[in-house]
Parts: structure tokens; sequence; C-alpha cells
């Protein structure tokens, strides 16, 4: 504990240098600027805004990256809240309780609700984090190359498992991503692997570019200007502070949400999303008042924010302790320390521990950046909600083509860039999640080489990964996932072919 301490002191005087806190400041005023314009969202954000980063070194990116992800948590609510249209997916439950307060005339006391909420569960986070991540790096550092290998299959089956779309699709879209990560030089032999003789493809696809089309490109091209106009509902400033009553409402969700967000983030997955479903779920069931959910209850506004928070810092513990990306976001954040020559994982905190420790320090302050933001500023975010999309999406593309240029000159990235966001385009068409093929394009060099390293290390015999405790286990906790999964597939496909039956005979209406 002591030695945390210490640590902990160190990142503080990191996160305090001017530098470092002008971009601990850029990222949650972006970030927040993100969540409030609806179709955006955090992932096409941070994907935009990454070849930014490249001017930069390792602390600033990852400071400045992590505060656009947590502050859309934040801005979010602000659309939610006065539009009922969610800035951000895990604001979906914010708008139901959020939209209707405001037209009662309690907007400024479900923004201020939400803002304190944010900023509790954002701190909880945060010192859960700054316990929990530095001792699990110490016992991942015990893992080998077949450990590895598990873990990492354990983790693509575990996000197919959350994702909202169906399993085969997902692990369809991460085998693409593992196979689009072999592109390029082989690690381990030096040969030039599916490049079309393109020497630009030398150090395989980047991140960026594939990150910028998917999210970027391919998020403006799929959300039409239409569902993105309405009525802006303007609080007044003086009607910002909630009265007591609100306040005692909202006291326990915020504990709630915090402790439950936290705990969901930890589980690979859209944590963020998931979290703010279940804190709503939980507080309509323990509320004394269950009717008053959908009319403007305030534990409907507090519980969700706070737990959409939370698990947004949670989603950083097995990032930053194991290396292992919880979902897309994660997933391009540990892209951009590879970028800057810092691999995320156990040797994080041993051998980056300015990157560790300044990074968790700085989301002390990002926090009490947000509280400040998020209030005073409501009426320029107000103004922001009015831009006609039709100016704003343009600029989008200009930036999104200008910065993938930039990191390496190349028009090769351009073109990448242009092709993976008419395939986010189509996949969205088709009902295919686009994050799990980032996140397989990031962890496949891992993946390979670790697959490869247990190979050599037993001489050919894929039996290691069964001879060793830890691997045995994790790859049993996978089987089990699969096994779950064909199971519920099975019975749904029972169920609608004898709802089909019944029709065919007469028995009910289709």
């Amino acid at each position: 504990m002591d030695s945390t301490f210490i640590s902990l002191m160190h990142g503080f005087a990191i996160a305090f240098q001017p530098d470092n806190l002008w971009y601990a400041f850029l990222g949650c005023l972006v970030g927040t600027l993100v969540g409030v314009l609806p179709g955006i969202g955090p992932l096409s954000g941070i994907s935009i805004l990454l070849p930014v980063t490249f001017g930069l070194n390792a602390t600033q990116a990852v400071i400045m990256l992590a505060g656009i992800y947590y502050g859309s948590q934040d801005g979010g609510s602000t659309t939610s809240i006065l539009r009922r249209i969610p800035g951000e997916a895990s604001s979906v439950m914010t708008c139901i309780d959020g939209n209707a307060m405001a037209k009662k005339g309690r907007a400024g006391a479900a923004l201020c609700i939400a803002a304190v909420g944010s900023w509790v569960a954002g701190t909880f986070g945060v010192v859960m984090l700054t316990l929990v991540a530095p001792p699990l790096a110490t016992i991942a550092l015990k893992f080998g190359p077949p450990e590895y290998t598990a873990m990492l299959v354990l983790g693509l089956i575990f996000l197919a498992y959350m994702s909202s779309s169906s399993l085969v699709r997902t692990l369809l879209m991460a085998c693409i991503g593992l196979l689009l990560g072999m592109i390029g030089i082989d690690n381990m032999t030096g040969h030039f692997r599916y490049s079309f003789d393109l020497a630009e493809l030398g150090d395989g696809i980047g991140i960026v570019p594939v990150a910028v089309g998917l999210f970027g490109l391919g998020e403006i091209l799929s959300t039409p200007s239409y569902t993105v106009v309405g009525e802006v509902i303007t609080p007044k400033f003086r009607e910002l502070l909630p009265n007591r009553q609100e306040w005692r409402e909202s006291f326990w969700p915020i504990i709630r949400g915090s402790g439950l967000g936290f705990i969901i983030g930890i589980i690979p997955g859209s944590a963020h999303i998931i979290s703010s479903f279940l804190s709503y779920a939980l507080e309509r069931r323990v509320s004394k008042h269950p009717e008053e959910f959908g009319k403007g209850a305030v534990a409907g506004v507090a519980g969700p924010e706070s737990a959409n928070n939370s698990a947004s810092t949670g989603a950083f513990v097995p990032m930053l302790a194991l290396g292992i990306p919880t979902g897309p976001i994660t997933a391009v954040l540990i892209g951009a320390l590879m970028v800057h020559g810092v691999n995320s994982g156990p040797q994080l905190v041993t051998e980056h521990p300015d990157v560790f420790w300044g990074f968790v320090a700085s989301m002390y302050v990002g926090n009490l950046m947000l509280l400040a933001l998020n209030l005073p500023l409501v009426g320029l975010f107000v103004t922001v909600l009015r831009i006609p999309y039709a100016y704003l999406y343009p600029l989008i593309i200009m930036f999104c083509i200008v910065g993938v240029y930039e990191v390496s000159h190349s028009v090769v990235d351009v073109y990448i860039m242009l092709i993976m966001g008419v395939l986010g385009y189509a996949l969205k068409k088709f009902s295919f999640d686009p994050a799990p093929l980032v996140l397989g394009l990031v962890i496949s060099p891992i993946f390979e080489q670790s697959l490869r390293q247990s190979l050599i290390m037993s001489n050919g015999d894929y039996t290691i990964f069964f001879m060793r405790p830890i691997s045995l286990g994790l790859l049993i906790v996978s089987a089990i996932m699969l096994i779950m999964s064909a199971y519920t597939f099975m019975m749904k496909r029972r169920d609608w072919r004898a709802t089909l039956a019944e029709v065919e005979a007469g028995e009910v209406q289709p």
C-alpha cells in the first residue's frame, strides 16, 4: 500500500505538469463535445483524433485519448436530457427519465445530478483502478506464452458472448481482424506476407486508417441527418441545483451505480452500455415507487449515469494490467500505446511507470475538470447541438482524410481508410458489428507471437495448452461459453419452429 501511494504521488507530479494538464483538459472537452453530438460517439472521436497524438509522447497521448473516452460518457447525458436523443450509446437509459424531468422544468437539476453522479462514479472507479491494477499486473507477470494465448482466446469468446449480435457473426468479424493483422513482415521469419507487393504494407495495416474508416466514415455514412434533428430544451443557469428531495433520491443510486459499473467494466464487452441498462433495472427493482420510472424519476438518471462512468474506468483494469482490450475503445487505446513504442500489460507498471501512474493520476484530475466543464458550459453545448449536420459531417470527413494522411504521409493509408469506411457502412446495413474486427486487428500480433512461442516450447505439441493449469482453466471457460451460446441458439430455434408450426396449423395469428 505504501509503495502504491508513493507511486501515485509520482503520478500526480507527472499529471500536474502544464503540458499534461492541457492535454487532459483538451481530451475532456473534446470528449464532452463528442458525447453531446449524436451519431459520433467516443470510438469515432478517438479514432478520428488518434493521428493528432503522433506528435506527443506516450503519456500525453493516452491522457488525451482516455479523456475523450470518459468525457464522452458525461457529454452523452446532455443530449439525452435536453433532446431525448442519446449522444452516446450508454446514455440510452438517461433519455427516458432525464428528458421527462426536462419537460417538467427540471432540466437543470437532471444535468447537475448526472454531472455529480458521473464525477463520484469516475473518482470511485479511479480509486479502485489504483488499488486493483498493480497487484493484478504482478500476478500476470507469472503468465507464459500458453497462458497468454488461452487468455486472448477467452477474451475474444467472452466479447462475442456478450455482444448484442450473434456469436458466429462476432467471431467472424474477429477472425477477419486477426487475418488482417497478419499482413506485413513476419516478425519471426522476416518474410513479406499478403502485402500485394506494396512496400507501405511492410509494417502491416495500421490501426489508425482501419479505426477511422470503420468508426469515423462508417458511422457518418450510416447516420442520416434526419435522425439528429429535434427541439432543444434550454435550461436556465439558476435552475441547475437540485432540491433536497432530489439529492436524497439520487444518493443511493449513485453509490449502487458506481459499484455495479466498475464490476461490469472489468468484463470484456460493451460494459459502459450494459452497466447503464442493468443499473436502471436495479433501481427500478429496489425503488419504493417503480411507477415513477419513465415519468421523471431521479434514480433513473443518477443510477445509469454513474454506472456508465464507473464502467468506463473499470475497462482500463484489464487493459493496463493484462494488456487485454475489453472492447474496441480500449483496443484503439492499446494501439495508440503500441504506436508510441509502449506495450500495455504486466510490464507497463514496471517498465513504463511514468505512463501508467501519470495516466492514473490524470484521471483524478480529469474527473474534476469534467465536473467544472459540464455545468457552466451547458449554454455552449446547446449552441453546438443546433449546428446543422449538413455542415458538420463534411468537416469531420475532411479531418479524417487529413489526419490519416499525416500519420505516415501515405496515400495507401487514405485508400485503406476509404475502403474501411465503405465496409463499415455495409456492415452496419447488414447488422454486423465492426468493433470485433478492430479488436482482432489489435491483438493479432500478440496472439500470433504467443501461439508460435508456445508451439516452439512444446516442439509443435498442442497439448501444452492442456498441460498447464491456468491455460487449461481459461480454455475450459471458453468451451463452456461456446456450449452455452450453442444451447441458447438451439432453444431459440426450437421456439421459432414451434411458433411457425402453430401459425401453419392456424392455432395462432402470425
